[in-house]
């Protein structure tokens, strides 16, 4: 009997002071219910990176200008098999979503939530991203917002901050 591989690959690359504090399976488990809120079905693969505010905060100087940190970067690829292949059937590699620990840390507090839920929001955002949402626009913020509390709520998560 074979096994089929899973439809999606996610890698996770958690800086080694976190690795105590943060649930494997959760972040995995936020990332499917991104893609399954947005209908998304392509097989692929993404890496979801967790660290603190010094490298989140140089990747946002050198790719957005920002000399901040932030909360979640998500860094879409776009690959030459997107174009040769229908979008429906080529396998992607979707990109990255980078997300600063200590940041997740101080917004659960500010809203008064568990960590973890933090970092379930966190990479749900990213993942939608890399699916191409954004919130620019009024109609587009609660586009996303709605599809993100959708695959929240797939998680047992039901607040809004």
């Amino acid at each position: 009997m074979s096994k089929t591989a899973p439809a999606l690959k996610i890698e996770l690359r958690i800086a080694p002071e976190y690795t105590r504090k943060v649930r494997r399976s959760s972040l995995r488990q936020a990332v499917h219910a991104a893609f399954e809120s947005a209908g998304q079905r392509r097989q692929g693969e993404l890496t979801v990176v967790i660290t603190n505010d010094e490298q989140v905060k140089e990747l946002n100087c050198i790719y957005r200008g920002e000399d901040a940190p932030t909360d979640v970067l998500a860094f879409h690829h776009i690959s030459e098999t997107e174009d040769a292949m229908p979008l429906s059937i080529a396998p992607v590699y979707f990109g990255d979503i980078v997300i600063s620990y200590p940041r997740a840390v101080e917004q659960a507090t500010e809203y008064g939530h568990p960590v973890e839920e933090e970092l379930l929001l966190l990479v749900i955002h990213g993942a939608l991203h890399l699916l191409g949402y954004d919130h620019e626009q009024a109609s587009d913020k609660e586009e996303m917002w709605q599809i993100q509390n959708a695959a929240l709520a797939k998680l047992g998560i039901l607040w809004q901050p």
